[in-house]
């Protein structure tokens, strides 16, 4: 207290200096917020931020120093963003609340801030089988989840340091893992050419952050800190500090849903007795993007339906009463290659994982019948 007399600054004051938004991060706000405005952008950022919003969000802070302009800086830079914002931090959900609650309800179907999101529930895995067991159709199976480590903020803001102590505290969990999820940690970090290579290969590799992570300050002291993991079959990957503090994934060739489920609930379940998980009781868990909350769950398959494919009505109408995606092989804005579709389920909040997972099950099934039907 000493100290604080001495600088002239009252306690109260010298609190106020500590969480105030400092201008030249103000100044950023009011010019990025007055050139999205007067831009054509269709981004949901867009459409929530009025006015008011912004004039009662712009000076407030989480406890781990997030502002504002953490939240938006990538939409304000990118027009043509479908969302336009990520949180630097599990508190931004909270703290500027007033512009994600209806963002989360304009893209999760309808989620109201009065809605909760039901506690986790993988349900019974023995439920799903193989979609096709006689490989006609599905040429491979992938579900994932994203996770955040509870205790560290999100990408904006965390230091070097913290990026190299998770990356050290997920290889050592991960070198844990036993039976079929055994596998390797691979640091980016002075990764050599072979192992490049044959993780290229792999479709393993991921690389830095495209324009819209680049802007939301995801890809700092890259590559440090950021790792994948296998296991030795190469059916279980572990994406360490990519877009997510984790990426679980399971996948397979074929269409055998159940394995790939079972291979994921286990690997979870097991990695979240070592490392506890970002969640909210109303959000569920917790991520860096705002339309990957919840559940967090995608689950797809590659699948070859060329009659459907000739009749992409007749299969988006399908999808949608299943509430899936239709992408191209690739992913979203390709085009399906020999008529290779990547679909997936759209739901992840409002309902248990096992739900999720499920309307994914039921919609392929449906896919596959009338594709042997046509």
């Amino acid at each position: 207290m000493f100290v604080l007399w001495y600088t002239s600054l009252s306690w109260k004051e010298y609190r106020k200096s500590e969480t105030m938004v400092d201008a030249a991060v103000l100044e950023k706000l009011e010019g990025g917020f007055q050139k999205l405005k007067s831009s054509d952008s269709k981004s949901l950022l867009n459409k929530y931020l009025s006015q008011e919003t912004f004039d009662n969000l712009k000076t407030k802070k989480t406890s781990f120093g997030s502002t504002l302009l953490d939240v938006v800086q990538s939409g304000f830079e990118n027009h043509d963003s479908g969302v336009g914002l990520y949180a630097p931090d599990a508190e931004a959900y909270t703290v500027f609340a007033d512009l994600f609650d209806p963002v989360i309800e304009d893209y999760h179907f309808g989620f109201k801030k009065t809605d909760k999101h039901p506690p986790k529930n993988w349900g019974d895995v023995n439920v799903f089988g193989n979609l096709d067991p006689n490989n006609e159709f599905v040429v491979s199976t992938r579900v994932r989840c994203g996770r955040s480590m509870e205790g560290y903020p999100f990408n904006p803001c965390l230091t070097e340091e913290q990026y190299k102590e998770m990356e050290e505290k997920v290889s050592s969990t991960l070198s844990g893992l036993e039976g079929e999820l055994k596998g390797t940690f691979y640091p980016l970090t002075g990764m050599s050419k072979d192992v490049q290579q044959k993780l290229i290969d792999d479709h393993f590799l991921f690389k830095e952050g495209d324009r819209f992570l680049q802007a939301a300050n995801a890809c700092r002291f890259w590559p440090s800190g950021r790792g994948i993991f296998h296991n030795d079959a190469k059916t279980f990957l572990v994406w360490c500090n990519e877009e997510d503090h984790l990426r679980i994934i399971s996948m397979q060739m074929g269409g055998d849903l159940g394995e790939v489920y079972r291979r994921l609930v286990t690997a979870v379940n097991d990695i979240e007795k070592r490392v506890p998980f970002s969640h909210n009781d109303r959000l569920g868990f917790l991520t860096f993007c705002p339309t990957n909350l919840g559940t967090t769950v995608r689950a797809s398959v590659h699948i070859k339906v060329p009659k459907l494919a000739a009749n992409k009505a007749k299969l988006e109408e399908v999808a949608a009463k299943y509430n899936l995606q239709v992408r191209g092989t690739r992913g979203e804005h390709t085009e399906a290659e020999g008529g290779v579709y990547d679909i997936s389920n759209k739901r992840r909040m409002g309902l248990t994982e096992f739900d999720a997972v499920k309307e994914m099950y039921d919609g392929i099934a449906e896919i596959i019948k009338i594709e042997k039907e046509l």
